[in-house]
C-alpha cells in the first residue's frame, strides 16, 4: 500500500526531496481509506454479491485464465517476499483440483523502460512450482500473447499451469491498445477468475477489458478466494461493526480530502489521531508545537472537526505527551537523540516525531475497549527504533484485543508483520490503492466486472 511515510514528508521540505504536489498526493491516499467506510453507495454495494471460483462448473478440461498479482519484490532476480504468491495458491489449488487448465497472468514492477529480464515473471514461475508440487509452464514472450502462448496453452492438460509474461510488457493496457490485448487474452480461456485486488481498481485489459470478451463468448467472469476475502472484510464486516467501534489513523499530515475525517466521526465511537498530522489538530487547539510537520492550510478544519466531535459526543483522542528531536533522523534510522514532553510543551527548536508512552496507554486503553477496530497509518517515524515505539504499542494493543481488527495496510501493516502479530490480527488488506479506493466507496473496475450472483 502506497502509503506516504513520514521519510517523504519531511524529505519534502529538504532540498532534493519529493514535490509538494506528489507528497499532497500520497497523503490525501494515506487518509482515505477511511473515506466512506460506511456510507455504502449502491454501486459500492453492487460489488458485494459477485460469482466467485466456487460458482465454476464443470470445469474439467476447460481453460480458465487467472488474474493474479504476482508484483513480488526482486533483488538480483530473487523473491524475497513471497506473501503475494502464497495468497494466490488457494484459488489456483481449487482449479487444479477441479481439472481446469489454469492460465496465469500477472504485471510486476512498474516497466518505465520497456520489457526488460529485471521484471520478468521467471522466477515467479519456479517459485510456483515448487509451491504447487507441479511444473509451471512459463511463456517468456514479451508480447505476453502470441504465438509462443497460444502452442504452450494448446499443450495443455488437464490441471497442467501456464504462467504468461508479464502484463506490463505489452504496453499501456489501460488505452484503447488494450483492446486487442484484451481480445488476445480472451482468446486463450472459456472462463475468467480475477484474483488481483491489488490491481482491482484499475481499468486494465488484464483486469477489466478481458472480461467483456469472455461474457461475449458465453464464459463466465468470477474472483478468486483472495478477492473475495477482501471484498468481505473491506465490505460487509465494516458496514455494520459490531460496538464500541474504535478507528485510528496516523501518517504524516492532514491532507486535502479531510471528508474522510468528517465521516468517521460520523460513524465511529472514537477516533485516535497520531503521527505527523497530530500536530496541525494540536496546533489548532492553540498548543505550540515547536517546529513539528503542521498543514497550516487546515487549522480552520481541524477546529470544525474538534467541535464536530464534541456536538455528536464522540471521543477524538490527540496525543498529550510527545517523543522529540532536535532534528530528524538522516539516515532515517541511524542514531537519534530524543526525550518526553507534554504535548503542549515542544520547544521552538525541537520537532514531535512520535507519540509518547502515556499517549500509547491512553490509546491502548482505547483499543482495549473496543469490539472493531480499523487502523492506517502509523505513529510516528516507524523506520527508527527509537521512535517505533508508538505504532508498536498500538500494534501490540491490536495483537491482544479480541475485537475484530483490520489493518489498512502500509506501514501498520509493515508493524504487524515485523513483530510478528500478523496472525493476531482478522484482516491485512493487501489490495495498496484498491484498498483505500474500495474503503472511500468508490467502484473497482476489476470487481464490478464480475458477474452478479444469481
Amino acid at each position: 500500500m502506497e502509503i506516504c511515510c513520514w521519510r517523504k514528508t519531511r524529505a519534502a521540505r529538504r532540498p532534493g526531496g519529493i514535490s509538494p504536489t506528489r507528497l499532497m498526493k500520497c497523503t490525501e491516499n494515506a487518509g482515505s481509506i477511511f473515506g466512506h467506510i460506511f456510507g455504502l453507495r449502491k454501486g459500492y454495494k453492487d460489488m458485494l454479491n459477485k460469482k466467485t471460483v466456487d460458482d465454476l462448473k464443470d470445469l474439467k478440461g476447460k481453460k480458465v485464465l487467472v488474474r493474479c498479482d504476482f508484483n513480488v519484490p526482486l533483488k538480483n532476480g530473487v523473491i524475497t517476499d513471497e506473501t503475494r504468491i502464497v495468497a494466490a495458491l488457494p484459488t489456483i489449488q481449487k482449479l487444479i483440483g477441479e481439472g481446469a487448465k489454469v492460465i496465469l497472468c500477472s504485471h510486476l514492477g512498474k516497466v518505465k523502460n520497456g520489457p526488460n529480464e529485471g521484471e520478468s515473471l521467471a522466477p515467479v514461475a519456479v517459485r510456483l512450482s515448487e509451491k504447487l508440487g507441479k511444473d509451471v509452464v512459463f511463456v517468456s514472450d514479451y508480447n505476453v500473447t502470441g504465438e509462443a502462448a497460444d502452442k504452450a496453452v494448446a499443450a495443455m492438460g488437464d490441471g497442467d499451469v501456464v504462467l504468461l509474461q508479464n502484463t506490463r510488457f505489452r504496453g499501456k493496457e489501460e488505452t484503447k491498445n488494450g483492446e486487442e490485448f484484451s481480445k488476445e487474452l480472451a482468446a486463450l480461456a472459456d472462463d475468467y477468475v480475477c484474483d488481483a485486488f491489488g490491481s482491482s481498481h484499475r481499468a486494465h485489459a488484464s483486469v477489466e477489458g478481458v472480461t467483456k470478451c469472455i461474457s461475449a463468448k458465453g464464459g463466465v467472469n468470477a474472483v478468486g478466494y483472495l478477492m473475495q476475502k477482501e471484498i468481505d472484510f473491506l465490505g460487509n464486516a465494516v458496514e455494520n461493526p459490531v460496538r464500541p467501534f474504535v478507528a485510528i489513523l496516523g501518517g504524516a499530515k492532514v491532507a486535502d480530502k479531510l471528508n474522510v475525517i468528517s465521516n468517521l466521526l460520523e460513524k465511529c465511537d472514537t477516533l485516535i489521531i497520531g503521527g505527523g498530522m497530530a500536530f496541525t489538530f494540536l496546533k489548532a487547539q492553540g498548543k505550540g508545537v515547536g517546529d513539528s510537520l503542521v498543514d497550516d492550510s487546515k487549522l480552520d478544519y481541524c477546529k470544525e472537526m474538534m467541535d464536530k466531535a464534541n456536538k455528536l459526543g464522540k471521543k477524538l483522542l490527540l496525543p498529550i505527551d510527545t517523543t522529540i528531536a532536535a532534528a530528524f533522523p538522516d539516515p532515517i534510522d541511524g542514531p537519534v537523540e530524543v526525550q518526553v514532553v507534554s504535548s503542549d510543551a515542544i520547544p521552538d527548536n525541537m520537532q514531535g516525531l512520535d507519540i509518547g508512552p502515556k499517549t500509547a496507554e491512553l490509546y491502548g486503553e482505547a483499543v482495549k475497549s473496543a469490539k472493531t477496530v480499523v487502523w492506517n497509518g502509523p505513529m510516528g517515524v516507524f523506520e527508527n527504533p527509537v521512535l517505533a515505539k508508538g505504532t508498536i504499542a498500538v500494534a501490540k494493543a491490536l495483537a491482544e484485543t479480541e475485537a475484530t481488527t483490520i489493518i489498512g495496510g502500509g506501514d501498520s501493516a509493515a508493524a504487524m508483520n515485523q513483530l510478528g502479530f500478523a496472525d493476531k490480527v482478522s484482516h491485512i488488506s493487501t489490495g495498496g490503492g484498491a484498498s483505500l479506493e474500495f474503503l472511500e466507496g468508490k467502484v473497482l473496475p476489476g470487481v464490478a466486472a464480475a458477474d452478479d450472483k444469481e
